[in-house]
């Protein structure tokens, strides 16, 4: 085979790596070639990029086909010249390098959509001398391994993508979303009633885990069937009462290759995530309206283990979504004051407090001037200052302060923190974007046990003991704790099940936009 018998695309990406790489390549000697013919490791390369699927990205945009037919196509017939030899070698180790890349850190800048994370060790991953090392030591195959992130969920939504590509691409599950599910006869389906669709919706029920196997269709909507239903809506952020509503509706709808594509955006994040370097960690999940917080190497190496979960209450989707960045907690406030944020004052309480004056009083309100003067009295003239910014309002600790009796301080531009809550009956609402975009916690004790456990004199008791004390005082943590304000919209449930949350912010739509823009980019990593 000669080099121009090679097809066009295949001669384009050899110049391209040339003009990349064709010094270094030249300097360093070929990777993947012995006495002509490729080596055991180029094999494996070639296949790693055709399977880059299973890793949630697209073998399309390694060339991973065309480099496997060439690649195939000098194993046999008379030697390439070493020209093309050498284009050849440049255009695999060039693809292999953006693929470790784009494992590694992920495909973009997570700042480009407003995930302002700090890159954790990416100035650090090298992956030119990564892969050389690599083949030089013949261990590619691992050192793919541990390039793969080590965040906490990765290799479980490994293992669903897998599950959902297999609903995707067998005919027979494929068929039960061809079409839509029919139309609900009204508002709503509840146990008990007829609807045309129970035996599609039972088979699409069992083909995602929700039904056994061998769950017969009902001639009414009842027994099994509802418990399926309930299942599917605990994996699906909706209330589980059994009601086929509009929500509900909608999530049976949503066929396999979109989950598919949910599943590799969370991939993508996890990327990004810094999880580490920390022994321990507090992730809060906006989509998932959670805070899980994680040990990661405390009794067994580097394992990551999740020790703590609870519901969060974040900010409003619509008006004041809470920002996603990552910062280190450094301070606990017990019976905090709440210094109302300036655009709540101004927007909110001052129109508010001009209505009825009643209202600072009894919300233990009071005045701070620039000085930190104290006034507890209302007037015109103070409210006038607040408008003008050159008075604050603050709310003094007690059963009504918006803060609860607790705040978890991590220092941030954003004056974003975590918080207990005077009104803990909201935790039961299924969807709680409910803030200004501070994030309260459910169960504050546990929280401030977690960040406190290597000081074993805050038990549970001295915790509760300085939440109720209605003095304001501020602990500094003897070590701080990163806390993560993540968005993953697919998550993998100790219970092994698969659990996809709304897209509350629009954040999937925006990465999706941004990949899909990128996708043809030919990025250099080496």
């Amino acid at each position: 085979m000669q080099y121009e018998l090679i097809p066009g695309v295949i001669r384009y990406l050899f110049s391209l790596a040339l003009a990349l790489l064709g010094c270094a390549a030249a300097a360093n000697g070929m990777l993947w070639f012995e006495s002509g013919r490729p080596n055991v490791q180029a094999r494996q390369a070639v296949s790693i990029l055709a399977s880059a699927s299973e890793e949630g990205l697209r073998p399309e945009n390694y060339n991973a086909m065309s480099l496997r037919d060439a690649f195939a196509a000098t194993g046999t017939g008379p030697a390439l010249p070493d020209e093309s030899l050498t284009m050849l070698d440049a255009a695999l180790t060039t693809a292999m390098c953006r693929f470790l890349t784009d494992l590694h850190l992920g495909r973009v800048d997570p700042r480009e959509i407003e995930e302002n994370f700090s890159r954790v060790g990416s100035d650090k991953f090298d992956a030119s001398s990564f892969l050389r090392e690599a083949v030089r030591e013949n261990r590619l195959i691992d050192a793919v391994r541990r390039a793969v992130p080590a965040a906490p969920q990765y290799s479980e939504l490994r293992r669903a993508l897998v599950r959902y590509r297999t609903l995707a691409d067998n005919p027979e599950t494929a068929a039960l979303w061809r079409e839509p599910l029919p139309p609900l006869p009204g508002r709503k389906i509840e146990p008990g009633e007829s609807w045309t669709a129970l035996p599609i919706l039972t088979q699409r029920l069992i083909a995602l885990g929700d039904l056994p196997f061998y769950t017969p269709t009902p001639v009414l909507y009842e027994g099994d069937l509802v418990r399926g239903v309930e299942a599917f809506q605990s994996r699906h952020g909706l209330e589980s009462d059994g009601i086929i509503g509009k929500r509900t509706f909608e999530q049976l709808n949503i066929a396999p290759p979109d989950r598919i594509r949910q599943i590799e955006l969370t991939m993508e994040r996890l990327r990004w995530t810094p999880f580490s370097p920390s022994p321990r960690l507090i992730v809060i999940n906006i989509p998932g309206l959670t805070l899980q917080a994680y040990e990661i190497g405390r009794h067994d190496g580097a394992r990551i283990n999740q020790v703590l979960r609870m519901k969060v209450i974040i900010g409003n989707a619509e008006k004041t979504p809470t920002p996603l960045f990552d910062e280190k907690m450094r301070f606990i406030e017990f019976s905090p004051f709440w210094n109302v944020p300036p655009s709540i004052a101004q927007k909110e309480l001052v129109p508010r407090l001009r209505h009825d004056p009643t209202y600072f009083s009894r919300q233990g309100f009071e005045f701070v001037s620039a000085d930190g003067q104290v006034a507890s009295a209302l007037s015109k003239e103070n409210l006038d200052k607040v408008m003008r910014n050159q008075m604050r309002i603050r709310q003094r600790p007690g059963p009504l302060n918006a803060l609860g009796d607790i705040k978890f301080v991590f220092p941030n531009n954003d004056n974003i923190y975590l918080h207990h809550t005077p009104t803990p009956r909201l935790f039961l609402r299924e969807r709680r974007d409910f803030s200004h975009g501070c994030i309260r916690v459910e169960d504050p004790v546990a929280l401030a046990r977690f960040v406190l456990q290597d000081v074993p004199e805050w038990t549970d008791e001295q915790i509760r003991d300085a939440m109720a004390k209605g003095v304001s005082s501020t602990l500094r943590l003897p070590e701080p704790v990163r806390v993560v304000i993540a968005y993953n919209t697919v998550e993998v449930g100790e219970d092994g099940r698969v659990y996809f949350f709304q897209d509350i912010y629009g954040q999937d739509h925006r990465l999706d936009e941004t990949l899909r823009r990128t996708a043809g980019a030919q990025t250099p990593s080496c």
